[in-house]
């Protein structure tokens, strides 16, 4: 997969391509993680808001603060979280507008593989969370086959489309994860694998879906229509495709979590 960078600045269109899978995971990372209510978040990476908004509303933080390097996201983000005791920055993950322990929870939701050095992004939370605060990130196991859009990769690739690669995959890695833990200081270091399903309705709403991503999207937009019908026929051979058409696709993503010693 070529290492071009990969921009995210249609909030609405991303919605439809991760922010439901960024949800789905989001859940059932928030139960693995078992925060307290009334903290004060930071959600590194926050995108259009998806899985800020699932904070807010499973666990009444007193306050949460968003960073993200996109300005369109941050304003799409804005208008998610107009009603939410939410601050959003257009910020680098590698330097977080944040004084030192001055939040008690940082996440790094789908975002440590996006970070050009994911070791100054770790020890920057590590620095803005004040002691015995959490440390925790999720990220899909890009390397494992864990992306939700791993076949359509695989079929652009044999079909000789450039895929974009995100600057730092290795670290979706858990036994890379665990050790930038462990480099930042952080304690009680705990990792798990978060399994989960999605249904497209049909081939065509699948597709339409991948048509937005902001990795892929531009290059299956330029194709012509005879390499588009070849990834198509590849897809349908490799998903899950059942007899009423629908599209269920299991994903995973790694997990992580450890805290700021005292």
């Amino acid at each position: 997969m070529a290492n071009t960078q990969i921009r995210f600045e249609d909030g609405a269109t991303y919605e439809r391509y991760m922010g439901i899978w960024s949800q789905l995971v989001g859940a059932k990372f928030l139960d693995w993680l078992a925060p307290k209510t009334s903290l004060n978040w930071l959600d590194v990476g926050c995108g259009n808001g998806a899985f800020t908004e699932m904070v807010v509303e499973r666990h009444q933080p007193s306050m949460i603060t968003g960073v993200d390097p996109s300005a369109a996201q941050i304003a799409f983000a804005r208008q998610r979280l107009a009603n939410y005791p939410a601050e959003l920055h257009e910020a680098d993950a590698m330097a977080l507008p944040l004084a030192d322990k001055s939040v008690h929870a940082a996440v790094m939701p789908l975002v440590i593989f996006f970070v050009p050095e994911p070791a100054k992004g770790v020890a920057e939370m590590a620095r803005v969370v004040a002691p015995g605060g959490s440390v925790s990130a999720y990220a899909w196991d890009m390397l494992g086959g864990g992306f939700p859009y791993f076949s359509l990769q695989q079929a652009l690739i044999d079909a000789g489309i450039s895929v974009p690669r995100p600057p730092s995959v290795e670290a979706s890695q858990l036994t890379v994860m665990h050790e930038l833990w462990l480099q930042a200081g952080l304690t009680k270091v705990e990792t798990a694998v978060i399994k989960v399903r999605r249904n497209f309705v049909d081939f065509a709403d699948y597709w339409k879906t991948v048509t937005g991503a902001p990795s892929v999207g531009p290059q299956i937009r330029a194709m012509t229509t005879t390499q588009q019908q070849t990834v198509q026929a590849q897809l349908r051979a490799s998903l899950p495709i059942a007899a009423d058409g629908q599209i269920s696709i299991e994903a995973h993503a790694n997990a992580i979590k450890g805290i700021v010693a005292e």
